[in-house]
């Protein structure tokens, strides 16, 4: 058993004021040691196109690039190193977990993955020139779920990694989703432009109920719709793109679906996902199958509740009221993982 404690950071202002910030932050921290060792092992597995990525940057999350550009002066990294690194485009993703529900007002979410690739950062975020945002951040800008000003809700599901082509990862992609974009049906349309590199499901809520699954791939796009859904690692439309073993995942979609006409409140929802006795926690942390963060947002609250591992006290958080000017004095959110792996931030 490992205690974990995940940093809340707050921060408004200027995209590159807020990448500098998150440098600064992180630069003698073991978390950015973590990824220099990182880099040198992946300088050899992938190359950027440093000016090809801004462009789409530019047309995808405009001003987002200058984040990077902030991160690599507070870092004091190359800007060659920061793409790389951090942009989300032509990088590699592991397999993973992660089941989501979306209905009666809530979206709830576990992201199960390996304790290796965790950065144990929780951001409140607020550039001047987007949407502000708060959830779980990763690969520095990235966002592994998340909820902005106007409740929109964003999360992700791994498919599959193989026949990857040119695009962006799945973070990169959730953050341009919560930066740009106030409803579904412009998560949607912006989802329908991005180049995706790997095959994932996207999970989306807005405030007025709407929710939607798309599967995209480097090869095309599959969007289902609903007032109520559920979503695990698997693609029903484009299934071609599949893994052949789903039944796992199958399998935890059958019991989120079974959930699909109670009436469970948020906070049954979360007790849903975070119970290490219910089977949507999983516990196999080192198959990149392990329960690390449970996060349920309620859009028209703007509201968070987070717990860390399994069977934890729910922490609330009030987006609503941290927009509206009132600190956020939580700094840590701490939690129990049963698990031998190391996290790379401790």
């Amino acid at each position: 058993m490992q205690q974990i404690e995940v940093q809340v950071i707050q921060g408004t202002g200027t995209y590159r004021e807020l990448g500098n910030k998150q440098g600064r932050v992180h630069r003698d921290s073991k978390l950015a040691d973590n990824h220099k060792v990182r880099r040198k092992r992946s300088m050899r597995n992938y190359k950027v196109n440093v000016q090809k990525a801004k462009e789409y940057y530019e047309r995808f999350a405009p001003h987002l690039w200058e984040e990077l550009e902030g991160l690599a002066e507070g870092l004091d990294w190359s800007m060659e190193d920061v793409a790389h690194e951090y942009s989300g485009y032509q990088q590699h993703w592991k397999k993973s977990g992660c089941s989501a529900l979306m209905q009666h007002g809530y979206y709830a979410r576990n992201y199960d993955y390996h304790p290796k690739t965790y950065e144990g950062r929780f951001l409140i975020w607020k550039p001047t020139s987007a949407y502000a945002s708060i959830g779980f951040a990763t690969r520095m800008i990235g966002r592994i779920d998340g909820m902005n000003e106007k409740g929109l809700v964003v999360g992700y599901h791994f498919v599959n990694r193989r026949r990857e082509v040119d695009g962006f990862i799945c973070c990169t992609i959730a953050r341009f989703l919560l930066d740009t974009c106030a409803t579904t049906d412009e998560a949607i349309t912006l989802l329908e432009k991005i180049p995706h590199r790997h095959a994932f499901n996207y999970s989306i809520y807005d405030s007025n109920g709407h929710a939607a699954i798309v599967e995209a791939s480097g090869r095309g796009i599959f969007v289902k719709r609903g007032e109520g859904m559920s979503c695990t690692n698997h693609f029903d439309g484009l299934r071609d793109e599949n893994r052949h073993h789903l039944l796992e995942s199958k399998e935890r979609l059958a019991h989120l679906e079974e959930h699909a006409t109670d009436t469970l409140t948020a906070l049954d929802a979360f007790t849903l996902f975070n119970s290490s006795e219910r089977p949507i926690f999983k516990s196999d942390y080192h198959n990149s199958a392990g329960t690390i963060h449970t996060a349920v947002y309620i859009p028209n609250e703007l509201k968070v509740i987070v717990g860390i591992g399994g069977n934890a006290k729910p922490l609330i958080f009030s987006f609503g009221d941290w927009l509206k000017g009132m600190p956020v004095h939580i700094t840590k959110i701490k939690g129990n993982i049963e698990t031998t792996e190391v996290f790379p931030f401790k």
